[in-house]
């Protein structure tokens, strides 16, 4: 479906969005962000590095920071989307540097698009709840906690959202940020705790017991279904929110132990769970008790997150068991 475009001193910046710029379209966040623009009926453009096929958007392939600004300046100026999705970044890499040019310099590169652009469209960033420092335990967080991440990830997230607020207040774009909880659901990373368990269910004999073996599952996290990531990314695009920053959550803090054994019953498959201080590399993220609060993003966006963790599992099982099976035996887990 294709819009006639709209001259950018008629578009309505808190309409309805038929056209949506999707970067990082190829990624967890972004097909499922895809998905939702096409579902409303809109038409997501797919910006990727790689060109993928899987996905029946139209896809440009594009390297963000490599290409520099103006590839994508002509971009938007050539599509006039009504938005522009950063779904785009590193999530817990060891490498600072490769979470530094992913988090922070991409976003830059994509305001500099935008300033560069004579179609202005909003930009919904993505970005975490990690940016946050660590609360005490019972402790909801709201968007006036304070910002001070332990982890060189949280930084970077940080960073980039920094920017994307310095530009919206000095009016360079119109930006909204929502920074999100633990995103679950199909499509979820194989390297996460919970994509690792799930390789290990898969890569045992079918009516064998599986062992899941897994660092100590100590923490307690907010998770949220990547279905109602998307819905709330759809209304950020379009209601009157530049210049806010909004937690996306459930608004519960749930054990991630709990979280496994929902994930082997969506399984169907026996197994039982092996703790060990050398099961895995756990990542530090300096909050072993996260939950969100969401009371801005449901005065906001009228948003609330409605798919129930049990949902999220089922689907993260079947997005799984859709791929092709690991070639190599079950690999330790990672949370």
């Amino acid at each position: 479906m294709a819009w006639a475009p709209t001259p950018a001193a008629d578009r309505d910046p808190d309409g309805p969005v038929r056209r949506v710029v999707v970067l990082g379209a190829s990624g967890f966040i972004g097909r499922q962000v895809s998905a939702a623009v096409r579902a409303a009926g809109g038409e997501p453009l797919l910006v990727a590095r790689r060109p993928f096929t899987t996905d029946p958007g139209h896809c440009v392939p594009l390297d963000l920071i490599g290409d520099g600004p103006y590839a994508l300046s002509r971009l938007l100026d050539a599509e006039r989307p009504d938005a522009v999705v950063n779904a785009a970044g590193a999530v817990w890499s060891r490498a600072q540097e490769t979470m530094r040019q992913a988090n922070h310099t991409l976003v830059e590169t994509v305001l500099a698009a935008i300033a560069a652009a004579s179609w202005r469209p909003r930009l919904v960033h993505l970005g975490s709840v990690f940016e946050y420092a660590p609360p005490p335990p019972g402790t909801a967080l709201d968007e006036r906690a304070p910002t001070r991440p332990t982890t060189p990830y949280g930084q970077s997230k940080l960073r980039g959202t920094q920017v994307v607020l310095a530009a919206s207040g000095e009016g360079r774009a119109d930006a909204v940020v929502l920074r999100l909880s633990n995103v679950i659901g199909a499509g979820t990373s194989p390297s996460s705790l919970l994509g690792q368990v799930a390789a290990q269910l898969r890569a045992t004999d079918a009516g064998a017991e599986a062992v899941v073996h897994v660092s100590p599952l100590r923490a307690s996290r907010d998770f949220v279904d990547v279905r109602d990531t998307a819905d709330a990314v759809l209304a950020a695009a379009s209601l009157p929110v530049g210049g806010q920053v909004i937690n996306i959550g459930r608004g519960e803090a749930v054990p991630v132990r709990s979280m496994v054994e929902r994930l082997i019953a969506a399984s169907g498959r026996p197994a039982r769970i092996v703790e060990g201080a050398g099961a895995g590399v756990r990542t530090d993220t300096g909050l072993d008790w996260m939950q969100v609060a969401t009371g801005t993003a449901q005065r906001l966006l009228g948003w609330s997150a409605r798919h129930g963790l049990d949902s999220s599992a089922r689907e993260l099982w079947r997005a799984a068991t859709a791929r092709p099976a690991p070639l190599t035996g079950p690999s330790p887990a990672q949370h």
